[in-house]
């Protein structure tokens, strides 16, 4: 029988989060290129008459939202090259041990590392909320009251692919599933 499951969790290097970093990088620079070439009355965009702008007010709110923007940008992709959320879960029957581990921001708490033992496990709780923004969670609920999510933040998974999981470490774990009816 597996002894060791490990589920691997994607942190901030999802798709969105590049493709966001991108678009918000490309259209900071370029907001503040046109406050800046109204100013200087020199085009630094090839492709537009930006210098025909006013600086005030027009030009100066540009290169203040083009700042903003590009400050935005460097947090997501900072968060992409520390890998914000990124992490494991080992479930380990061998030495009786539940792992969480994930990664923050830099500092003395840069490394989130959870242990439990197996005993101390009550039950692996499903929570499913449909709305607009569907919240479809599996936690790890601990005899003192703690839930712990397991699941990954971004595309909520299927309702098969949650009870699947659910189910399955309920198995692993020998503990009680909560919340699917």
């Amino acid at each position: 029988m597996l002894n060791v499951k490990t589920d691997k969790i994607v942190g901030s290097r999802r798709f969105s989060n590049y493709w966001w970093a991108i678009c918000i990088l490309i259209g900071g620079f370029s907001f503040f290129l046109v406050g800046l070439s109204s100013y200087l009355h020199i085009e630094l965009l090839p492709f537009t008459k930006s210098s025909d702008i006013l600086f005030i007010p027009q030009g100066i709110i540009m290169i203040f939202y083009g700042t903003i923007a590009i400050l935005i940008s460097l947090f997501l992709w900072l968060s992409i090259f520390w890998n914000i959320g990124g992490g494991y879960n080992e479930f380990n029957n061998e030495q009786g041990k539940v792992i969480i581990f994930r990664l923050g921001f830099p500092g003395k708490n840069r490394i989130l590392k959870l242990e439990y033992d197996i005993q101390d496990i009550q039950a692996i709780k499903v929570n499913i909320k449909e709305s607009i923004t569907p919240k479809r969670e599996i936690y790890l609920k601990t005899k003192d009251n703690r839930e712990i999510p397991l699941t990954s933040v971004g595309q909520p998974l299927l309702l098969s692919e949650i009870e699947e999981k659910a189910t399955f470490l309920a198995k692993f774990l020998d503990v009680i599933l909560e919340g699917i009816d």
